[in-house]
Protein backbone atom coordinates (compact mmCIF):
# COMPACT_ATOMS: atom_id res chain seq x y z
CA UNK A 1 0.00 0.00 0.00
CA UNK A 2 2.96 2.48 1.18
CA UNK A 3 4.70 1.35 -2.21
CA UNK A 4 1.59 1.80 -4.34
CA UNK A 5 0.88 5.39 -2.86
CA UNK A 6 3.96 6.53 -3.18
CA UNK A 7 4.17 5.53 -7.01
CA UNK A 8 1.13 7.16 -7.59
CA UNK A 9 2.31 10.60 -6.27
CA UNK A 10 5.23 10.60 -8.19
CA UNK A 11 3.53 9.84 -11.40
CA UNK A 12 1.16 12.19 -11.37
CA UNK A 13 3.51 14.66 -10.26
CA UNK A 14 5.68 13.65 -13.54
CA UNK A 15 2.16 13.63 -15.53
CA UNK A 16 -0.51 15.46 -14.45
CA UNK A 17 -1.14 18.31 -16.88
CA UNK A 18 -1.65 20.30 -14.10
CA UNK A 19 1.81 20.69 -13.17
CA UNK A 20 2.80 22.38 -16.44
CA UNK A 21 3.78 26.01 -17.64
CA UNK A 22 1.11 25.92 -20.37
CA UNK A 23 3.77 28.19 -22.56
CA UNK A 24 6.59 25.38 -22.84
CA UNK A 25 5.04 22.46 -21.17
CA UNK A 26 7.90 22.18 -18.42
CA UNK A 27 6.86 21.35 -15.17
CA UNK A 28 6.34 23.60 -12.54
CA UNK A 29 7.70 21.24 -9.64
CA UNK A 30 10.25 18.13 -9.57
CA UNK A 31 9.99 14.64 -8.03
CA UNK A 32 8.26 14.81 -4.31
CA UNK A 33 9.81 14.31 -1.40
CA UNK A 34 7.36 12.00 0.78
CA UNK A 35 7.14 11.19 4.71
CA UNK A 36 4.85 10.01 7.06
CA UNK A 37 3.90 11.04 10.63
CA UNK A 38 2.34 8.97 13.15
CA UNK A 39 -1.26 10.85 13.87
CA UNK A 40 -0.34 10.84 17.87
CA UNK A 41 3.16 11.95 17.29
CA UNK A 42 3.44 14.18 20.51
CA UNK A 43 4.66 16.79 18.48
CA UNK A 44 1.01 17.70 17.17
CA UNK A 45 0.44 18.80 21.26
CA UNK A 46 3.73 20.65 21.63
CA UNK A 47 2.38 22.30 18.58
CA UNK A 48 -0.24 24.04 19.91
CA UNK A 49 2.38 25.11 22.84
CA UNK A 50 4.97 26.12 20.09
CA UNK A 51 2.43 27.97 17.63
CA UNK A 52 -0.77 28.38 19.62
CA UNK A 53 -3.66 26.29 21.18
CA UNK A 54 -5.81 27.48 17.80
CA UNK A 55 -3.13 24.57 16.02
CA UNK A 56 -5.47 21.49 15.31
CA UNK A 57 -3.88 18.04 16.09
CA UNK A 58 -4.83 15.83 13.77
CA UNK A 59 -7.09 13.88 16.05
CA UNK A 60 -9.04 17.61 16.75
CA UNK A 61 -9.31 17.86 13.07
CA UNK A 62 -11.08 14.41 12.05
CA UNK A 63 -13.14 15.23 15.20
CA UNK A 64 -14.77 17.59 12.85
CA UNK A 65 -15.63 15.49 10.72
CA UNK A 66 -19.55 13.81 10.57
CA UNK A 67 -19.10 11.25 11.72
CA UNK A 68 -15.60 11.82 13.04
CA UNK A 69 -12.95 9.07 13.37
CA UNK A 70 -9.41 8.46 14.64
CA UNK A 71 -6.80 9.24 12.35
CA UNK A 72 -3.37 7.18 12.26
CA UNK A 73 -1.13 8.94 10.11
CA UNK A 74 -0.37 12.07 8.52
CA UNK A 75 1.29 11.82 4.86
CA UNK A 76 3.33 14.74 3.97
CA UNK A 77 5.19 15.57 0.95
CA UNK A 78 7.17 19.09 -0.65
CA UNK A 79 6.95 19.83 -3.91
CA UNK A 80 10.25 20.87 -5.34
CA UNK A 81 10.62 24.03 -7.43
CA UNK A 82 12.14 23.21 -10.75
CA UNK A 83 15.84 24.00 -11.20
CA UNK A 84 15.07 26.33 -14.40
CA UNK A 85 12.25 28.72 -12.65
CA UNK A 86 14.76 28.44 -9.26
CA UNK A 87 17.46 30.04 -11.90
CA UNK A 88 15.25 32.46 -13.12
CA UNK A 89 14.77 34.41 -9.27
CA UNK A 90 18.35 34.02 -8.47
CA UNK A 91 18.92 37.17 -10.85
CA UNK A 92 16.41 39.21 -9.06
CA UNK A 93 16.12 41.44 -6.44
CA UNK A 94 12.94 43.28 -5.62
CA UNK A 95 10.13 40.87 -7.32
CA UNK A 96 10.18 37.73 -7.99
CA UNK A 97 10.57 36.08 -11.17
CA UNK A 98 7.56 35.32 -13.98
CA UNK A 99 8.22 31.41 -13.36
CA UNK A 100 7.88 31.82 -9.69
CA UNK A 101 4.65 34.04 -9.44
CA UNK A 102 2.99 31.64 -11.98
CA UNK A 103 4.24 28.32 -9.94
CA UNK A 104 2.77 30.19 -6.52
CA UNK A 105 -0.32 30.33 -8.16
CA UNK A 106 -0.89 27.67 -10.70
CA UNK A 107 1.65 25.58 -9.12
CA UNK A 108 -0.01 25.50 -5.65
CA UNK A 109 -3.35 25.03 -7.56
CA UNK A 110 -1.85 21.99 -8.79
CA UNK A 111 -0.70 21.67 -5.11
CA UNK A 112 -4.14 21.73 -4.26
CA UNK A 113 -5.25 18.81 -6.60
CA UNK A 114 -2.58 16.43 -5.65
CA UNK A 115 -4.26 16.80 -1.82
CA UNK A 116 -7.44 15.77 -3.57
CA UNK A 117 -5.73 12.81 -5.58
CA UNK A 118 -4.43 11.35 -2.18
CA UNK A 119 -7.43 11.77 -0.47
CA UNK A 120 -9.38 9.98 -3.17
CA UNK A 121 -6.96 7.57 -3.69
CA UNK A 122 -7.77 6.19 0.14
CA UNK A 123 -11.15 6.17 0.04
CA UNK A 124 -10.78 4.48 -3.41
CA UNK A 125 -8.85 1.97 -0.84
CA UNK A 126 -11.55 1.97 1.60
CA UNK A 127 -9.56 4.56 4.06
CA UNK A 128 -11.07 7.78 5.55
CA UNK A 129 -8.89 10.62 4.84
CA UNK A 130 -8.82 14.72 4.64
CA UNK A 131 -6.44 17.25 3.62
CA UNK A 132 -6.22 19.86 6.29
CA UNK A 133 -5.50 23.18 4.29
CA UNK A 134 -8.96 22.50 2.50
CA UNK A 135 -10.83 21.42 5.12
CA UNK A 136 -13.64 23.91 6.37
CA UNK A 137 -12.02 23.70 9.44
CA UNK A 138 -8.80 25.90 8.47
CA UNK A 139 -8.75 29.03 9.75
CA UNK A 140 -5.85 32.07 10.12
CA UNK A 141 -4.97 34.18 12.81
CA UNK A 142 -3.31 36.99 12.57
CA UNK A 143 -2.76 38.11 15.78
CA UNK A 144 -1.24 35.10 17.55
CA UNK A 145 1.84 35.06 20.10
CA UNK A 146 4.22 34.27 16.89
CA UNK A 147 2.46 36.50 14.56
CA UNK A 148 0.82 35.61 11.41
CA UNK A 149 -0.58 31.46 11.78
CA UNK A 150 -2.74 28.95 10.70
CA UNK A 151 -4.78 26.03 12.42
CA UNK A 152 -2.79 23.44 10.37
CA UNK A 153 1.07 24.30 9.81
CA UNK A 154 2.26 22.43 6.49
CA UNK A 155 5.97 22.86 7.31
CA UNK A 156 5.61 21.98 11.08
CA UNK A 157 4.05 18.81 10.17
CA UNK A 158 6.44 17.76 6.92
CA UNK A 159 8.69 18.42 9.90
CA UNK A 160 7.22 15.74 12.13
CA UNK A 161 7.33 12.95 8.65
CA UNK A 162 10.77 14.04 8.96
CA UNK A 163 11.40 15.78 5.45
CA UNK A 164 13.78 18.40 6.88
CA UNK A 165 14.16 21.01 10.13
CA UNK A 166 13.57 24.99 9.41
CA UNK A 167 15.31 28.00 8.55
CA UNK A 168 16.28 31.70 9.63
CA UNK A 169 13.18 32.52 7.30
CA UNK A 170 11.09 30.04 8.87
CA UNK A 171 10.75 27.98 5.84
CA UNK A 172 11.59 24.29 6.00
CA UNK A 173 14.72 22.97 4.49
CA UNK A 174 14.68 19.74 3.22
CA UNK A 175 17.27 17.07 1.27
CA UNK A 176 15.95 18.93 -1.63
CA UNK A 177 16.46 22.74 -0.28
CA UNK A 178 14.26 25.11 0.64
CA UNK A 179 12.08 26.30 -2.22
CA UNK A 180 9.30 24.32 -2.46
CA UNK A 181 5.66 24.04 -1.76
CA UNK A 182 4.14 21.09 0.49
CA UNK A 183 1.55 19.35 1.56
CA UNK A 184 -0.39 16.84 3.89
CA UNK A 185 -3.39 14.26 4.01
CA UNK A 186 -4.21 12.78 7.06
CA UNK A 187 -5.90 9.39 7.06
CA UNK A 188 -6.95 6.52 8.94
CA UNK A 189 -4.70 4.06 7.60
CA UNK A 190 -1.48 3.07 8.91
CA UNK A 191 1.80 3.77 7.71
CA UNK A 192 5.61 3.50 9.26
CA UNK A 193 6.17 6.84 10.23
CA UNK A 194 9.25 8.25 8.71
CA UNK A 195 12.45 8.46 11.31
CA UNK A 196 13.49 11.87 12.30
CA UNK A 197 17.23 11.86 11.79
CA UNK A 198 18.24 15.25 12.67
CA UNK A 199 18.61 15.89 16.17
CA UNK A 200 17.62 19.53 15.92
CA UNK A 201 14.88 21.17 14.48
CA UNK A 202 16.95 23.59 13.15
CA UNK A 203 20.32 21.61 11.79
CA UNK A 204 19.87 22.12 8.42
CA UNK A 205 20.20 25.86 8.41
CA UNK A 206 23.85 26.94 8.12
CA UNK A 207 22.91 30.26 10.44
CA UNK A 208 21.65 28.10 13.41
CA UNK A 209 23.80 24.71 12.89
CA UNK A 210 27.45 27.18 13.12
CA UNK A 211 26.50 30.80 13.52
CA UNK A 212 27.73 31.42 9.25
CA UNK A 213 25.85 32.41 6.45
CA UNK A 214 22.61 34.75 6.73
CA UNK A 215 22.87 34.55 2.97
CA UNK A 216 18.53 35.29 3.12
CA UNK A 217 18.85 38.12 4.98
CA UNK A 218 20.59 40.10 2.46
CA UNK A 219 18.00 38.91 -0.52
CA UNK A 220 15.36 40.08 1.54
CA UNK A 221 14.81 43.82 -0.38
CA UNK A 222 12.33 44.66 2.70
CA UNK A 223 14.26 43.96 5.61
CA UNK A 224 12.14 41.46 7.09
CA UNK A 225 14.84 38.83 7.82
CA UNK A 226 18.00 39.53 10.71
CA UNK A 227 20.02 37.67 12.67
CA UNK A 228 16.72 38.11 15.06
CA UNK A 229 14.89 35.57 12.27
CA UNK A 230 11.73 36.38 10.39
CA UNK A 231 9.45 39.45 10.51
CA UNK A 232 6.03 37.77 9.25
CA UNK A 233 3.90 41.63 9.23
CA UNK A 234 6.99 42.79 7.02
CA UNK A 235 6.82 40.12 5.00
CA UNK A 236 3.36 39.84 4.48
CA UNK A 237 2.99 43.29 3.07
CA UNK A 238 5.86 42.79 0.38
CA UNK A 239 4.49 39.19 -0.42
CA UNK A 240 0.48 39.79 -0.68
CA UNK A 241 0.76 43.69 -1.08
CA UNK A 242 3.42 44.99 -2.79
CA UNK A 243 4.59 42.22 -4.90
CA UNK A 244 0.87 41.51 -6.63
CA UNK A 245 0.14 45.31 -6.99
CA UNK A 246 3.20 45.71 -8.97
CA UNK A 247 3.83 42.33 -11.43
CA UNK A 248 0.54 40.44 -10.94
CA UNK A 249 -1.08 42.02 -13.86
CA UNK A 250 2.18 41.83 -15.56
CA UNK A 251 2.62 38.29 -14.95
CA UNK A 252 -1.14 37.10 -14.70
CA UNK A 253 -1.43 35.80 -11.66
CA UNK A 254 -3.17 37.32 -8.43
CA UNK A 255 -0.67 35.15 -6.00
CA UNK A 256 2.71 35.86 -6.87
CA UNK A 257 5.22 34.74 -3.52
CA UNK A 258 8.52 36.68 -3.57
CA UNK A 259 11.03 33.37 -3.11
CA UNK A 260 14.07 35.72 -3.25
CA UNK A 261 15.22 34.26 0.31
CA UNK A 262 14.61 30.76 -0.82
CA UNK A 263 16.97 31.48 -4.28
CA UNK A 264 20.48 32.13 -4.42
CA UNK A 265 20.95 30.78 -1.28
CA UNK A 266 23.18 27.54 -0.12
CA UNK A 267 20.27 26.05 0.86
CA UNK A 268 18.18 26.30 -2.28
CA UNK A 269 18.33 23.17 -3.74
CA UNK A 270 19.95 21.23 -1.06
CA UNK A 271 20.66 21.14 2.43
CA UNK A 272 23.84 22.56 2.73
CA UNK A 273 26.75 21.22 3.92
CA UNK A 274 29.13 24.26 5.72
CA UNK A 275 31.69 22.96 7.91
CA UNK A 276 30.04 21.73 10.04
CA UNK A 277 27.85 18.17 8.70
CA UNK A 278 24.22 18.36 10.09
CA UNK A 279 23.68 16.61 13.18
CA UNK A 280 21.77 13.27 12.78
CA UNK A 281 20.14 10.74 15.22
CA UNK A 282 20.39 7.14 14.44
CA UNK A 283 18.51 6.22 11.43
CA UNK A 284 18.15 5.60 7.93
CA UNK A 285 15.37 7.72 6.90
CA UNK A 286 14.67 8.74 3.26
CA UNK A 287 12.70 11.72 2.07
CA UNK A 288 11.63 10.26 -0.51
CA UNK A 289 9.20 7.01 0.03
CA UNK A 290 11.63 5.10 2.05
CA UNK A 291 10.85 1.43 -0.15
CA UNK A 292 10.96 2.89 -3.39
Amino acid sequence: MRDTLCLMMMQFVSEEPGNRFTEDGSPYFAEPLIGFAAADDPLFAQYQEVIGPFHMTPTELVQQEAPPWRPATVICWALPISEATRRSNRTETTYPSRPWAQTRQHGEAFNATLRRRVVQFLVDAGYRALAPQLHPAWREYRDSPVGIASSWSERHAAYAAGLGTFSLNDALITPAGIAHRLGSVVTDARFAPTPRTSADHRSNCLWYREGSCGACIGRCPVGALSKEGHDKDLCREHVYGTVPEAVGEKFQVTSTGCGLCQTKVPCEGRIPAGKLPPTTTEGTGSARCQSL
